[in-house]
């Protein structure tokens, strides 16, 4: 036993009044705490303890170090307080709700690598483009593109993610590669059904505003949809580059028009405001603010 212990098993026993009930109370014989004790003693090389048949009492020696040994008792059970509540934070369910395709890349990161981790966390993962009201819907997380000055949220960057231009190096066979954004009007283009200007296209270069006109055989709101109709070699796409990575890394997508950038958008993760939030939410947030900057890392490279 350490030194701690034994100050320890002191308190106890004093509190006990009897060698008896403190050993009943620390789970061990008399005989082990009475050694403990003569350990502790022998240890400061004072006597702590007058012990009759009938009682106990405390030398001044032992009225001094009282206070001390059960302030490390207290010190001890305030540890295992928070402990039991860290255990216990890190158990039971968090709802996020996330815009769809943003969702779905995370996924398997969420399945494969968090859940293992902490699988006593049970996430809710909300896909949705539509608005939810995080306290009246019973939300803990939520990404959003915009959280204007709603002062019930709190808002940590995310990500900022841009539209990439890209397509299937079957179709660019086909079709040739555009060089130039204005090129792109003589291509199959595939369309975001989402925005009403869906067949214009803006660029930039070199702070000059490029407004091209397209046009395509296939539109969707959806932007996994038109993903997977750029892989099939449908045509010409511009997809979030979260969306992108892996496409781009394996080649089955290449990149377009490098040279001409599009509007960055920046994500927030957000929660509602209160004084702390439980660890099984902090920790699920910290976890996609981490996934979400190790994918950035990558397409930075490519």
């Amino acid at each position: 036993m350490s030194e701690m212990d034994d100050l320890a098993a002191f308190a106890v026993l004093v509190e006990a009044g009897s060698f008896t009930l403190a050993a009943q109370q620390l789970g061990c014989s008399k005989g082990q705490l009475s050694k403990r004790i003569s350990q502790l003693e022998a240890q400061f090389s004072v006597v702590l303890l007058q012990r009759t048949t009938r009682r106990l009492s405390l030398t001044a020696a032992g009225a001094a170090l009282l206070p001390q040994a059960q302030a490390l008792v207290v010190q001890v059970e305030r540890a295992r307080q928070a402990l039991a509540r860290l255990k216990d934070d890190m158990v039971g369910p968090v709802r996020m709700t996330v815009p769809v395709s943003l969702g779905e890349t995370f996924f398997d990161g969420l399945l494969l690598e968090f859940s293992a981790k902490y699988p006593q966390v049970q996430i809710e993962l909300d896909l949705s483009n539509n608005y939810r009201d995080l306290s009246r819907d019973g939300f803990d997380l939520a990404v959003r593109s915009d959280v204007g000055n709603d002062e019930r949220l709190v808002a940590r960057p995310l990500l900022a993610w841009h539209e990439l231009t890209c397509a299937s190096p079957a179709y660019l066979e086909r079709h040739g590669e555009p060089s130039t954004p204005q090129s792109l009007a003589e291509h199959h283009c595939l369309l975001n059904s989402h925005y009403s200007g869906r067949e214009e296209w803006l660029y930039h270069q070199q702070h000059e505003l490029l407004r091209v006109r397209v046009s395509g055989p296939f539109a969707s709101n959806h932007y996994s949809l038109l993903k997977k109709a750029a892989l099939a070699g449908a045509g010409i796409a511009r997809l979030p580059s979260y969306l992108l990575q892996a496409e781009l890394a394996d080649g089955r997508l290449r990149w377009l028009l490098r040279d001409y950038q599009t509007r960055r958008m920046p994500m927030y993760l957000v929660h509602p405001y209160q004084g702390g939030l439980p660890k099984r939410t902090q920790v699920l947030a910290d976890y996609l603010i981490g996934w979400f900057k190790r994918s950035g890392e990558v397409l930075d490279k490519l």
